[in-house]
């Protein structure tokens, strides 16, 4: 490998148009593909077999509904109660809403309101019409007691108690019909008061709810028709009143690229030109980066046609293709700059770098590609295919890389370097320095304050609590959190993520005992301490299958919400032999969660797996995989405990902009699993491999530990701070799905790159000396020699005038393999 891309690196360095050319044609073709063939991306997460989706194909073949998404539209004035005009005017907007394409139906909350108040006014006169019967059949009851009193007195009762038995027969007739009704007026109010509190127009009358009912789930719904609507509401003025609408109407991806994002590219350049002292070298990565980004991205998203494919998939790509791009691009850059500074020509040293830096570049990145395609392991649909697409964006990333970047270093030439470092090209200032061990003591407080410190950090790990984000997570000046809001404090926080119930009866009932039957299920649904509200939406034709919106006392993201939920699973059956399922948005959020939560242990434990085995083939050691890996661990877990400390506990809320604290994002964990676990092994890669090489070339165990670290410290420096810096810009993404991606990406490299790696691994592997590099004969014979970092090209390669340097024979007990040189400087 290190020789072929030695000649990839010079014919680059020769033909550097024919390459740049290249990679932009590669670019137009994929966003010409991405303008052709790009679909629509889904706003919502579905996976196929939960319970939720059971239930909802249930309704669908039991209620014949269309199970689409249900958007909501909430109508506003600041100025006491809605007027006559403003209701007509909502009335006329929401019926124009209704004929859009792809929109099934719209709920206008005044006819909704008039309804409720017929009902009421209906069972009132049933009421008083029960009254005014029921006060004739005591009429009745009296009079013919009257006569049987008289008919005993004259004797003649014998002659007339068989009429007397009929007029008893018919008054106890009546009294059970009586009876019947109001049973049912009795089961109609219940169902009535039961549903009090799912309002649409507010108590003072300053707001009303109206809905809109799509065909299409929330999954499938297309773009145009959400933009459609959208545009509607938009364009409607009505004097006096404000119009918002939620996330299922006004979901977007315009701020794929924002303010936060930019600021992070920028802080990469700064850190760029501050090492390179340049600005031409500083400019390059960031350069290469972004046509890998181009062409990763938008040949990525001309597949959402055929593939469902969700908003933030995307991002994600743009993130890692950013941040791996500029640091893989920085270490052969590197490499690349301390060659000239030794004396070596500028064309040879171009593939050399790239034979060498970029044989590691190469595989680091394809850590991450493994990492990132092990979330195919999952089994999970719209995570699979974020793996797969950030795997694609980190794989062009490796390919511009190696083939780009030497192209763009044989354009610059020798201004690669400043003139002042040019000017010392050769220079003795250039050759490595002393090296002593590090002190023991050091050593053992630097391991303890770190371990201590990572465990304490990941704490709050402990009460992660996964969801996925309502309206209250988004801009405080968007649309869905004014909407969400004003629905939360008007009706209450459970009407933004109502419950769909549905109950199939032991047998059919009748059509008589519907209403009661009804009544029966709401009062038991009703007794649950954390519902407020019930309402029936539908029963069968048959009459054994029945449907019921539950509104919760809380949102849809909440604890309480979550385990009204389980409550319902788990005690699904009721007095009456009636079954439960659960539906709804809030549910099927609910059930991803914990699907996902689910999955984690099973990726962790492929991952720590895969981590082991690539450490052990690499370093052809047992202990260094295991410390590198346990190092893996605690920085993730540092990194879950800054999430749920921030996101959830709502810690820092002002600096990180968390003004409405929630559970944290239910896929968050598993992509930073897998991402983190991929940059990790880059940073033990190019540290941990310079101290490789000095053991091997002869120093001391413990003075290998200081020679890598030194070597390697520099460069490793500046890519941390540059991935940081990248995902770090996403904390301010406008969409909330990503804040806490980027977030935890970027605390996970904090703690990774600058405890881990430079604090804790160096001070483990000199306490334990020659033993961290100890193999058992009979594995060091049977595992494969992999040559990382090219180091049998580089000796095959001296600097101009120094001749190659012999390799001396390892310390006794070292396993031996090919010595490796570190890229990272």
């Amino acid at each position: 490998m290190a020789n072929l891309l030695n000649r990839l690196g010079l014919f680059s360095a020769r033909r550097p148009w024919t390459v740049l050319v290249g990679w932009i044609v590669a670019l137009a073709l994929a966003g010409g593909a991405f303008l052709a063939f790009g679909g629509t991306l889904a706003t919502s997460f579905n996976i196929p077999g939960t319970e939720t989706t059971k239930v909802t194909d249930q309704l669908q073949k039991q209620l014949d509904q269309s199970g689409g998404a249900t958007g909501t539209v909430v109508f506003q004035t600041t100025k006491g109660s809605l007027d006559a005009d403003q209701k007509q005017q909502i009335s006329s907007l929401l019926k124009s809403v209704a004929g859009v394409k792809g929109v099934d139906s719209t709920v206008d909350p005044f006819q909704t309101l008039e309804q409720r108040e017929a009902q009421q006014q209906k069972l009132a006169d049933g009421r008083a019409q029960l009254e005014q019967a029921q006060a004739q059949l005591d009429a009745g009851t009296q009079q013919l007691d009257t006569a049987i009193a008289q008919a005993k007195a004259a004797g003649v009762y014998d002659q007339a108690s068989a009429r007397f038995a009929a007029q008893q027969a018919q008054l106890d007739q009546g009294e059970a019909k009586l009876a019947a009704s109001k049973k049912q007026l009795d089961a109609g109010q219940k169902l009535l008061d039961a549903a009090a509190d799912i309002k649409t127009v507010s108590n003072d009358g300053s707001t009303a709810i109206g809905m809109v009912q799509f065909k299409d789930s929330l999954f499938n719904l297309p773009a145009d028709v959400k933009t459609a609507v959208a545009h509607k509401l938009d364009a409607a003025s009505i004097p006096g009143v404000t119009i918002n609408y939620s996330s299922e109407i006004a979901t977007s991806i315009s701020g794929l690229i924002g303010p936060g994002e930019i600021t992070g590219v920028v802080i990469a350049l700064i850190v760029l030109i501050v090492m390179m002292r340049a600005l031409l070298p500083a400019v390059m990565p960031l350069i290469s980066s972004l046509i890998g980004v181009g062409v990763g991205v938008a040949g990525s998203m001309a597949l959402s046609g055929t593939v469902d494919m969700s908003s933030v998939t995307p991002v994600l790509g743009v993130m890692l293709g950013l941040a791996v791009g500029i640091d893989y691009s920085l270490f052969i850059l590197n490499r690349h700059r301390r060659q000239l500074l030794a004396g070596m020509d500028v064309r040879e040293s171009i593939g050399l770098a790239n034979g060498t830096a970029g044989n590691a570049v190469v595989f680091a990145g394809a850590t991450v590609l493994v990492a990132l395609l092990a979330l195919n392991v999952s089994g999970i649909q719209f995570l699979s295919v974020m793996g797969t697409v950030g795997a694609v964006c980190v794989l062009v990333a490796v390919l511009v890389a190696v083939s780009l970047t030497p192209a763009l270093l044989g354009m610059l030439g020798s201004r690669v370097l400043g003139k002042k470092a040019r000017a010392q090209i050769g220079q003795e200032a250039h050759r490595a320095p002393i090296v002593r061990p590090m002190r023991t003591g050091r050593a053992v407080l630097s391991v303890v304050a770190a371990v201590v410190g990572l465990l304490i950090i990941a704490l709050p790990a402990l009460s992660m609590r996964l969801g996925l984000p309502d309206g209250s997570s988004e801009s405080t000046s968007s649309t869905q959190y004014k909407a969400y809001k004003a629905i939360a404090h008007e009706f209450g926080a459970g009407q933004n993520g109502p419950l769909i119930v549905t109950a199939t009866l032991p047998k059919a009932v009748s059509s008589a005992d519907v209403t009661t039957t009804q009544a029966s299920i709401v009062g038991d649904l009703m007794a649950r301490s954390d519902v407020v509200a019930v309402a029936p939406i539908g029963t069968s034709k048959a009459n054994d299958f029945m449907a019921f919106e539950v509104v919760p006392k809380d949102g849809p993201s909440s604890a309480s919400t979550e385990k009204l939920v389980h409550e319902l699973r788990d005690h699904d059956q009721l007095p009456g032999g009636a079954t439960l399922g659960v539906a709804g948005q809030a549910s099927a959020n609910i059930d991803i969660s914990d699907k996902l939560a689910g999955v984690l242990p099973l990726y962790l434990a492929v991952v720590v797996g895969l981590s082991l085995i690539i450490m052990i083939i690499v370093f052809r050691s047992l202990l260094v995989p295991i410390i590198a890996t346990g190092g893996y661990v605690l920085s993730l877990f540092a990194a879950f405990g800054g999430m749920t400390a921030v996101y959830q506990w709502g810690w820092l809320s002002g600096v990180f902009g968390v003004h409405d604290p929630g559970p944290v994002l239910s896929f968050a964990p598993i992509i930073v699993m897998g991402v983190l676990f991929g940059l990790a092994m880059d940073y033990q890669l190019f540290l941990v491999s310079g101290m490789r090489e000095a053991y091997v070339h002869g120093l001391s165990a413990r003075e290998a530990v200081v020679s890598g670290l030194r070597g390697g410290r520099a460069v490793v420096t500046a890519a941390a701070i540059i991935m940081i810096s990248v995902f770090g810009g996403f904390v301010f993404s406008e969409l909330s799905m990503v804040r806490p991606l980027g977030f935890g990406l970027a605390f996970g490299v904090l703690f990774d790159a600058f405890v881990v790696r430079m604090v804790l691994v160096p001070g483990l592997m000199h306490l334990f000396g020659r033993a961290a590099w100890w193999l058992p004969r009979w594995l060091n014979r049977i595992l494969p020699d992999v040559d990382v970092e090219g180091a049998k090209l580089e000796r095959s390669h001296p600097l101009h005038g120094v001749p190659a340097a012999k390799t001396p024979a390892p310390p006794a007990g070292a396993a031996v393999s090919a010595p490796a040189t570190t890229t990272a400087g």
